[in-house]
């Protein structure tokens, strides 16, 4: 899973694609880097919702996986496509990140000197 963290551009309504399948596109620009970057995602089923309690400028974080798939037209023609699948959009508090499993801290030092030090008696050096 990937997270991009931007701002929503685009919000379009939920398409119904049949009895069993329905489909939300947005776009959120990634200006992270030297160039701004608009970024077509979509979210299914269920999920479409979630784009509901959002508007148009908000920070996102953006929680999605890269799909690709392969498809033959009718003369035989082999295309290759690519979608964004997205698990979760939430709105950014502040313009702050959202927290990537590297920002976790790990245990504070204090802790591990704890128990390094708990065990100094036993060791034979």
């Amino acid at each position: 899973m990937y997270t991009l963290n931007g701002i929503l551009k685009v919000k379009n309504d939920t398409q119904v694609i049949s009895d069993k399948f329905q489909k939300r596109e947005f776009v959120v620009t990634d200006a992270s880097g030297n160039y701004p970057q608009d970024i077509l995602f979509q979210l299914t089923q269920d999920r479409t919702a979630q784009l509901d309690a959002l508007q148009q400028n908000d920070m996102v974080a953006v929680t999605f996986n890269i799909r690709g798939r392969e498809w033959t037209s009718p003369q035989g023609e082999i295309k290759y496509f690519n979608s964004l699948d997205v698990w979760k959009v939430e709105k950014v508090a502040n313009g702050a990140p959202a927290p990537t499993p590297q920002d976790i801290a790990p245990a504070s030092a204090s802790t591990a000197e704890t128990i390094i030090d708990e065990g100094d008696d036993d060791l034979p050096f």
